[in-house]
């Protein structure tokens, strides 16, 4: 699949598969076909956050020529901290949107209602984080 504008930090990677972690595991790993030190694990959303929803501006649809809510997909990109793997967090204001027809994608940037690091497991020691519910949930519309 292409990322006509790449995703923010690397504008020079566009092409990019989708590969499973595990048959197990809701996780993939976006991979860089250009950089293959270059990969992302992904998560569909509305496994740790059921009411996220966005709403698509319409210059991401027309980069990639997305027509039909029926033909996307949104995922988000995880970080997993390599000294505590337990921290794993989700970039809810960053979401890739992918159409399945065109195989074109676009990382749209949300407003800062929406955290770069929602935790997807509650962290011992510190505040709990707030219930997924309180975040903000927009309409995905086409």
């Amino acid at each position: 699949m292409t990322f006509p504008s790449g995703l923010l930090g690397f504008p020079e990677q566009q092409r990019y598969v989708i590969l499973d972690h595990d048959t197990e595991a809701p996780f993939k790993w976006l991979q860089s076909v250009e950089e293959p030190s270059l990969a992302f694990v992904i998560l569909d959303p509305a496994l740790i956050h059921p009411g996220y929803q966005i709403d698509v501006p319409a210059d991401a649809l027309s980069e990639i020529r997305a027509e039909e809510r029926e033909e996307l997909a949104l995922v988000v990109i995880l970080t997993i901290p390599s000294d505590d793997p337990g921290r794993i967090t989700a970039n809810l204001r960053g979401p890739l949107i992918i159409s399945h027809l065109t195989k074109l994608g676009k990382q749209v940037v949300l407003s800062d209602d929406f955290p770069t690091r929602h935790p997807l497991f509650p962290v011992s020691g510190s505040p709990s984080p707030e219930p997924a519910s309180a975040s903000p949930s927009v309409e995905c519309k086409v």
